[in-house]
């Protein structure tokens, strides 16, 4: 990677789903691979779930269409340096960012993503990030698909199988311990329904719509918290409750504990879900050039 001495990053989190915020407005940064998975190194790194990179829609090749909708692309990049399509606690932490930079305004704010156009409503005050994610996709049990399934630490469970502009897999246990310790990416069966590997949830019951999860990243391993996870746990725990908001005509709030926090989830009568939350920039400093060759 060739850039020049000093440059400037940022460190945020949403609900412990922590990133490395590089601003890049003109896209300049050749950011390999190798460079993101050093800058996420916890112990040589400044250590992160993911990289953000902020780039201007019209001066990247992939968000160039975007660019009359969303000013701003969220270049997305996992820990150990693959692309992902989406992040939800990314773009919410992506729009504080903006927020807090002078490029973004509390209120409504566009912002172009692998995944498509996301709207964001940064709260006044330094409060919560909401943020519109779109409609899940699911395959139902009847869909003529053999049954998924994944292993891990001796268990196996059945998954519903959730798109939230990225791949899920979740599967309802009766103990989150039941998970082990998520150092390697749990296995699924069969592995055609996944192609391009899969986030996989791990889900209790806490109380009426109220569950809490675990979740193994696709690229990252273990995080503390997941948004798309988040999402597509929801749709799920509300389908296996009976509530379907498209079908029903009322919306649906779910709260979903993560390992780092709190979000709430709503499923509206369009399909859109949102996810609320908190999002914080905790430091800025600037890159080590030594660290990006």
């Amino acid at each position: 990677m060739t850039s020049a001495p000093g440059v400037p990053f940022l460190k945020g989190h949403g609900t412990e789903n922590d990133f490395v915020i590089i601003p890049d407005p003109d896209g300049l940064l050749d950011l390999t691979p190798e460079a993101v998975a050093r800058l996420c190194d916890r112990r040589a790194g400044i250590g992160g779930d993911g990289v953000l990179r902020v780039v201007r829609s019209a001066a990247h090749p992939e968000a160039k269409d975007m660019a009359d909708e969303a000013e701003w692309f969220m270049d997305y990049r996992n820990s150990d340096g693959s692309i992902a399509e989406m992040c939800g606690n990314g773009a919410r932490v992506f729009a504080r960012h903006l927020e807090r930079a002078g490029l973004a305004r509390p209120g409504e704010v566009a912002i172009a993503t692998r995944a498509g156009v996301r709207k964001a409503h940064i709260a006044e005050g330094g409060g919560h990030v909401t943020i519109a994610m779109g409609a899940a996709q699911l395959t139902e049990p009847d869909d003529g698909m053999d049954e998924i399934t994944v292993s891990v630490a001796g268990h196996t469970w059945p998954v519903r199988k959730v798109g939230m502009g990225n791949p899920h897999a979740v599967a309802f246990v009766s103990d989150l311990a039941d998970a082990g310790r998520l150092l390697e990416a749990p296995t699924v069966r069969p592995a055609a329904a996944y192609p391009d590997g899969v986030n996989v949830e791990f889900v209790v019951s806490r109380g009426p719509r109220h569950v809490a999860l675990r979740v193994h990243e696709r690229g990252a391993g273990e995080t503390r918290s997941c948004g798309t996870g988040a999402c597509a746990v929801m749709v799920a725990a509300a389908r296996r409750d009976g509530a379907d908001p498209r079908r029903d005509g009322a919306s649906v709030t779910y709260t979903v504990d993560v390992p780092g926090g709190r979000l709430e989830i709503t499923e509206r009568p369009d399909g859109e879900i949102e996810m609320a939350g908190p999002a914080v920039i905790v430091a800025e400093g600037t890159i080590d050039p030594a660290l990006l060759p």
